[in-house]
């Protein structure tokens, strides 16, 4: 991985992509292999809980100078946190509680950022904002952030390269190389035996009926992902 890079992460569930993530973060531990021990990592996990009832305020002063011009450029205004700072946690709805979450874990000072699932919860809209804040947070920062979705609409925005799982659900899953996006997609969706268009008025992926036309020749032609 490399410095302000995005890295996606896909493939069918029960491959390992939450126990990956887990073992970088520290809370698995690995048959073999290690997290070298300089290298500081923060992590939002799958599911999050409100721990106690301090207000949001509270929370993100415990780990961060939330007085500081970079916390408010790169974090307080782009995640729009000011409007919830009087906020206990356990107030906060699910997607709230995710984008105070996903949050806390970039306002961390490390060297390397796991995010699982930051969709879960948000609507159409606050997923799109939110991957382009993820994606710019990389940039401005300079550090690398690895982010697991199901929502292709939101790794297609958010990242830079893809790691993709292949394997046996349940049974047993590996862990590509990350690759670029094109190739990486195309490995993961010919896996599944389906193919995406982009909306020509959103611009969101699209999923083709299996069989049609659009279908068969973007199967026939390699083109799983559909790229303009």
């Amino acid at each position: 991985m490399h410095d302000g890079e995005s890295v996606g992460i896909v493939g069918e569930n029960a491959l390992g992509k939450t126990t990956f993530v887990k073992m970088l973060a520290g809370s698995v531990t690995p048959d073999s292999g290690r997290v070298p021990e300089d290298v500081l990592v923060s992590y939002k996990p799958q599911y999050i809980s409100p721990d106690s009832d301090v207000t949001v305020r509270e929370r993100f002063a415990s780990v961060t100078d939330i007085h500081a011009q970079s916390f408010k450029t790169r974090i307080q205004n782009p995640f729009d946190l000011e409007s919830l700072y009087a906020r206990s946690l356990d107030s906060l709805s699910g997607g709230e509680l995710q984008r105070v979450g996903i949050a806390l874990c970039l306002a961390r000072d490390a060297d390397l950022y796991l995010l699982d699932e930051p969709s879960a919860f948000l609507d159409v809209n606050r997923r799109v904002v939110l991957a382009d804040r993820i994606h710019q947070f990389s940039k401005r920062t300079n550090r690398p952030v690895l982010v697991v979705d199901h929502d292709l609409f939101v790794i297609d925005r958010v990242a830079d390269r893809l790691i993709v799982f292949e394997g046996e659900p349940s049974q047993s899953g590996y862990a590509n190389s990350p690759q670029s996006m094109r190739d990486g997609m195309n490995a993961f969706l010919s896996a599944l035996g389906i193919t995406f268009r982009r909306d020509e008025r959103t611009g969101r992926p699209r999923v083709n009926k299996p069989g049609s036309q659009l279908d068969r020749k973007q199967k026939s032609s390699g083109e799983y992902y559909y790229w303009d």
